[in-house]
């Protein structure tokens, strides 16, 4: 009979799965037709639609990483195998976190217009040269993530020509030489960066919000919905990006039920994701409801 963790992990696994590619094919054709009728994606498109195809790969690697460890755990001990899919991870969720960064920097430098000379360079670099910019953060990031990984699991064919104690000190060693910058780079930075756009996003909201309440001159309150979603995104993004790595922490923990929670929501994060993505584009809403009404009108037709 499958354990529970087992059975959890392959409904997880299955239900992203099941999740993950219809929501994001929605998410690319849509973006699609923006293109065909417009000839361009905003910043926003162009990064929700990075994010679409990144998140539907990510959660194929893990979903499949998932099933395997459920029905077939020695398939892991082939070498190539295990690197691939965690090499794949690896860079898809590190990419994955920059993407976040790029939407909340957009979101800060659009929204709060601080006049600080970094601010005006970020506006201006994503406004102008975002694709090329989301090619080099790629680039970075297959740099930071495959080498590096390959080198480590290099390491463990050392084990069977020196002992065993001095094999794990090496193998020790290259692990933590290359996860620690691996993370400070993919993970840690890109974290602290979007908090800081979400604080700076907050902070003038607020101040932006009492400025108009309390002025006398009778001028309207603007509507602050487009702004008030923005931020909701960027929050909800990082707290998917809190639930990933707080479940990557405890994967090293003694198994408990709090361990398999966070495991089963680092499973679906990757398909809750394209939930966010549609609370934040309206545009991306009216296109896929456009094209799905007009589709179903035609077959009552015929």
């Amino acid at each position: 009979m499958m354990s529970p963790l087992f059975l959890s992990m392959l409904v997880s696994s299955v239900l992203g799965l099941g999740l993950a590619i219809p929501s994001y094919t929605c998410i690319v054709m849509g973006n699609l037709d923006i293109i065909r009728k417009k000839g361009k994606l905003s910043p926003t498109d162009v990064i929700f639609l990075a994010k679409g195809i990144v998140n539907l790969l990510l959660q194929c690697v893990m979903s499949i990483q998932g099933m395997i460890f459920v029905f077939s755990l020695e398939i892991f001990n082939i070498k190539q195998v295990f690197v691939f899919l965690n090499t794949s991870g690896y860079f898809l969720a590190y990419y994955n976190f920059w993407l976040t960064f790029w939407l909340s920097a957009h979101y800060c430098t659009t929204i709060t217009n601080l006049s600080y000379g970094f601010f005006i360079w970020i506006k201006r670099i994503v406004s102008n040269f975002l694709s090329h910019l989301l090619f080099l953060t790629a680039l970075g990031m297959f740099i930071v993530s495959v080498p590096g990984f390959w080198a480590v699991n290099a390491e463990s064919l050392i084990q069977s020509s020196v002992n065993s104690t001095k094999a794990s000190v090496i193998s020790l060693d290259k692990v933590f030489s290359y996860h620690v910058p691996a993370t400070t780079v993919g993970v840690i930075l890109p974290f602290c960066l979007s908090l800081l756009c979400l604080v700076l996003t907050s902070s003038f909201l607020l101040r932006h919000v009492w400025r108009v309440k309390n002025n006398d001159s009778g001028s309207t309150r603007p509507n602050l919905q487009a702004h008030v979603t923005a931020l909701r995104t960027i929050f909800f993004l990082l707290l998917m990006f809190t639930f990933f790595c707080v479940s990557q922490v405890i994967y090293f923990l003694p198994r408990s039920s709090l361990s398999i929670v966070f495991w089963n929501l680092q499973l679906l994060s990757p398909s809750v994701e394209a939930a966010v993505i549609f609370q934040a584009s309206n545009k991306l809403r009216r296109t896929i409801v456009r094209r799905f009404w007009t589709r179903s009108w035609k077959n009552t037709e015929t």
